[in-house]
C-alpha cells in the first residue's frame, strides 16, 4: 500500500479492513457486516418505519432500501403497512431472528479480537474520535 497522509484515504482503508474482519467472522451464517448490522438495528427498534430505520443507521432511504431488498430476498425481514399510505414498517422475520442469534457470537468474537488488537486505551480514544466524526455533515 502506498503511504499517505490523507485522512479520507486512511479512514477508508481502515474501514475496509475492519469490515473484512467482521465479514469473515459472519461468513459461516451467510451474512456480511452490513446485513448483520441492519438486522441488529431492526431487533433493537422492533417494527420501525423505513425512515426511522434509515435515520437510526445513519443511511439515506435509497441505500437502506437496496440493503433491505437483499435481506428480504433471503427471507430475513417482513414488511407491513405503516401509519399512512406512504410509509411501511419493517420487522425481523422468524428466520431473521434465528440467523441473528446464530451470528451474534461470531460478531462478538470479531468485536473482542479488534478490542484486543487495539487495547483498552486506544479503543476508548477511537470511540471518542469516531463519535466526533459521525456528526460531520
Amino acid at each position: 500500500m502506498l503511504p499517505t497522509h490523507c485522512l479520507c484515504t486512511k479512514l477508508r482503508r481502515a474501514s475496509r479492513g475492519v469490515t473484512r474482519l467482521y465479514d469473515d467472522a459472519l461468513a459461516p451464517v451467510g451474512l456480511n457486516a452490513a446485513q448483520f448490522s441492519l438486522l441488529r438495528n431492526l431487533q433493537r427498534l422492533g417494527k420501525p418505519s423505513i425512515t426511522t430505520l434509515a435515520e437510526a443507521m445513519g443511511l439515506d432511504r435509497s441505500t437502506l432500501g437496496r440493503n433491505l431488498k437483499v435481506v428480504q430476498g433471503m427471507g430475513l425481514v417482513d414488511f407491513g403497512e405503516g401509519s399512512d399510505q406512504r410509509s411501511r414498517q419493517v420487522a425481523l422475520s422468524e428466520a431473521g431472528q434465528r440467523l441473528l442469534e446464530q451470528g451474534a457470537p461470531l460478531w462478538e468474537q470479531a468485536q473482542q479480537a479488534l478490542a484486543k488488537r487495539l487495547g483498552a486505551d486506544k479503543r476508548a480514544q477511537l470511540m471518542l474520535l469516531l463519535d466526533d466524526l459521525e456528526t460531520i455533515d
